[in-house]
């Protein structure tokens, strides 16, 4: 076990667990399982819908019988980074943990605290019987990371709390009390091909910080996409074609790669490699503070023919990536420094003779995000093309009245001798779904203080991982007291 060391309740016990076990959006199969088993195994109640969610139910310490059941939920999908030298899959190969100081990461990809600790800290409660605690009831949902989908799916009709602390944000000084709503967009364009010969160059953007695009939208990451499209427009005088062009890898993570591969006649490498030589110095320059890792690579392939876009089609790619609306859109008028709405274009890609843009949309007014929706698929349909939006969900409205977080900031107060903040956030999280199907629910949002989640630099703070999990079980605790 490499986590032995630092384990503390079993929390790093089952993270470690659940990390040997690959749970990317959409392969859940395994971890769903994993989740019923440790049910089965510990004699508990659940329910695996045919989402894959999993709800365990534990009834409450000897003496608070009587209370209402407290709602502990996050989700088992993780986004899946890897550094482009590595070999990972995804879909079969553990995560490498390791240790370096007061942090945990795995090697080459995302680490999947995100939302990892969320299972990790319900397995150790739910293991552990010296808790005093309320009824419990753990909802882990599926297929977050790509539109909240487990959690539109789930049926709530057997939840009877009405209290919820959901364990998926990123500092854990923090709490939050609203969040953004948002939909994914997709924006199709058509494009037609013909056969050139000529010299192939590969450009790679890389180096780039990229991040969680509603927790980092504010902090001035380029996207690589966006970046690609302004280098393929400035190459406007020279003669080259578009063999390919990718980025990106999710519609929720900046990208920070991207690559395009040209061709061009032998004649016209030498001034196209230079003039790529001076953009690249351009934008790093631009950017020195905010990316300075920022590199731009060019290779040579062999001379033969390919098939690249026609000039029309050329164009009007060209044309979407350096007209398309992204990142802040407008920023709150009621609380300062929130972020409104935002999108981000995360993927880049070619599929069946289209090539696809694929946005994450966010805004805590409904009303704005349509309006981005319509900024996007009247630019794509001036283009040749077509959009469609996806995976809509609802913000999580503000609740005045909480006696949920009346609690929680008692608790963080006393153990901790200071005054605990209360935030809204930009990014999506599943609350606003999950009040919607059932009603009138108390919510919250916690979590352990991570470091550049939805990248191959995630981190979890192992000493605030404990701090939290000794402040929930506080909490349950104290919530078992006061409603009894």
């Amino acid at each position: 076990m490499v986590l032995e060391n630092i384990d503390y309740k079993k929390i790093f016990y089952y993270f470690e667990e659940i990390s040997n076990i690959p749970r990317g959006s959409k392969n859940c199969q395994a971890i769903s399982d994993y989740l019923v088993g440790f049910a089965k195994e510990h004699g508990l109640t659940y329910r695996q819908d045919e989402a894959l969610n999993v709800i365990i139910k534990k009834p409450a310490s000897a003496g608070y019988e009587s209370c209402p059941p407290l709602i502990l939920q996050g989700h088992m999908d993780m986004v899946c980074e890897k550094k482009s030298e590595s070999s990972h899959d995804f879909f079969k190969d553990p995560l490498q943990l390791y240790v370096e100081e007061d942090y945990l990461a795995a090697k080459d990809t995302t680490l999947g605290g995100d939302d990892g600790a969320a299972i990790a800290y319900a397995l150790a409660i739910l293991d552990d019987d010296t808790l005093v605690h309320p009824p419990l009831e753990v909802v882990i949902t599926t297929d977050e990371e790509i539109g909240l989908l487990g959690a539109t799916a789930l049926d709530t009709f057997d939840l009877e709390g009405r209290h919820m602390i959901n364990i998926d944000s990123e500092d854990d000084d923090t709490l939050l009390v609203s969040c953004a709503g948002g939909m994914t967009a997709h924006c199709r364009i058509p494009v037609t091909t013909q056969k050139k010969t000529g010299k192939k160059l590969t450009v790679t953007i890389k180096g780039l910080l990229g991040g969680h695009s509603g927790s980092e939208i504010d902090k001035n990451r380029v996207n690589a996409d966006i970046l690609l499209g302004r280098l393929l427009y400035d190459l406007k005088k020279q003669s080259y074609e578009i063999i390919s062009l990718a980025g990106g890898t999710k519609q929720n993570a900046i990208p920070r790669e991207a690559t395009a591969e040209l061709l061009a006649a032998e004649a016209d490498v030498y001034t196209i490699l230079n003039e790529i030589k001076f953009l690249a110095e351009k934008y790093k320059n631009e950017c020195r503070t905010n990316e300075p890792d920022l590199t731009i690579l060019t290779t040579q392939g062999e001379e033969r023919e390919y098939s690249c876009l026609d000039e029309d089609s050329k164009q009007r790619i060209i044309c979407m990536l350096m007209d398309t609306p992204n990142g802040i859109q407008v920023m709150s008028s009621d609380i300062s420094g929130l972020v409104e709405s935002s999108l981000n274009l995360g993927v880049l890609s070619e599929e069946n003779g289209e090539y696809c843009f694929d946005y994450g949309v966010r805004s805590s007014q409904a009303t704005y995000k349509f309006y981005i929706s319509n900024k996007l698929e009247i630019l794509t349909k001036q283009l040749g093309g077509t959009y469609s939006y996806d995976g809509e969900y609802p913000g999580w409205e503000y609740k005045k009245d909480s006696r949920l977080r009346e609690i929680y900031t008692k608790a963080y107060q006393e153990m901790y001798g200071s005054v605990m903040k209360i935030e809204a956030i930009h990014a999506g999280l599943e609350c606003g779904i999950l009040a919607e199907k059932m009603g009138d629910v108390d919510i919250i949002s916690v979590g352990p203080n991570m470091k550049d989640i939805h990248t191959t630099e995630e981190r979890l703070s192992i000493s605030s991982t404990k701090r939290l999990y000794d402040l929930i079980c506080k909490v349950l605790k104290d919530f078992a007291e006061a409603m009894k």
